[in-house]
């Protein structure tokens, strides 16, 4: 005997059909919902095909974004074999079939017939590590164009109020060339304070660096503000502006900070990982992306 389950994965619920071997369906299809009370419901199924055949079944689906998260999740933990089609492969098979009625009960068995049809490739068993790989991958790429795109608004308004201030830090964007900035946005607020404070305060938000070298960058920014063609602000919303950026900027630094150590240590986690996989390529991408981007 050679058993499958078919799933047609919607929202919030799942078609199933099961079979015992090629061409010998049991039983009527049904829908369960993604609840506890659902997934139990189909566990109780997959064990009276067991029962039957002496054989676990594997479960066939097509991969349908999020939704089908909570059905894997819970069949992987359960110990089943998972098989997740690519719908463009059960589609183009679809096409290819005299039958052209498209109805869950129909999909859900279709699924099981192509099962018997074609080499379907399993789940691999780090199949949830993978996809929470994948998904963290994913935020820190979307965060990482949000951070993109502020700079670029920063960078925009900035020019319009310190101008010199590019100059001040080897890197614009570093905690400490943020800080420093927030608190003395201005030339005339630079220009206010003596050199000896400013040194201070370049200190206090880098302590890992000697005063001395917060002196000298104190001295650069002094020149800076002297410098700069716009001593005085004439609009408020410029500095509300770059606070606001700075603020943002500071945040999403850290959120991609603590998304590449989740990453790293969840890619360490696991095992025989290729660089061909798709989570992988995505983070170098992202990283590859997010220099690129940055250094302009």
């Amino acid at each position: 005997m050679n058993p499958v389950v078919g799933l047609d994965v919607a929202k919030g619920e799942s078609q199933i059909q099961g079979f015992l071997d090629k061409k010998k369906p049991y039983k009527n299809s049904f829908k369960v919902s993604h609840t506890m009370e659902g997934l139990e419901s189909l566990l109780h199924f997959l064990i009276e095909i067991e029962n039957n055949t002496r054989v676990r079944p594997p479960v066939v689906l097509e991969s349908t974004g999020h939704y089908h998260t909570p059905v894997v999740q819970y069949l992987d933990k359960q110990g089943y074999l998972i098989i997740i089609v690519n719908p463009l492969i059960s589609y183009r098979a679809k096409s290819s079939s005299l039958r052209k009625v498209k109805t869950d009960v129909i999909d859900a068995r279709y699924l099981c017939e192509l099962y018997y049809k074609e080499e379907l490739e399993p789940q691999k068993k780090r199949g949830i590590h993978l996809l929470n790989l994948r998904k963290l991958t994913r935020q820190h790429d979307n965060i990482t164009s949000i951070y993109v795109q502020t700079k670029l608004q920063f960078h925009s308004v900035l020019d319009q109020v310190f101008r010199e201030y590019h100059g001040v830090f080897g890197d614009l964007y570093s905690s400490v060339s943020l800080l420093t900035l927030l608190e003395y946005p201005t030339s005339k607020d630079v220009l206010e304070v003596d050199k000896e404070t400013l040194g201070k305060r370049v200190h206090e938000f880098c302590p890992r660096r000697s005063l001395k070298w917060a002196e000298s960058k104190a001295d650069k920014l002094i020149t800076a503000a002297h410098r700069n063609p716009f001593q005085e602000t004439l609009y408020q919303s410029h500095i509300l502006s770059i606070e606001m950026y700075i603020k943002m900027l500071l945040e999403y630094q850290k959120h991609l900070s603590k998304l590449k150590e989740q990453i790293d240590a969840l890619a360490k986690e696991m095992k025989n990982v290729r660089l061909s996989d798709p989570s992988l390529v995505l983070v170098k991408k992202s990283r590859q992306r997010l220099f690129l981007k940055l250094g302009r």
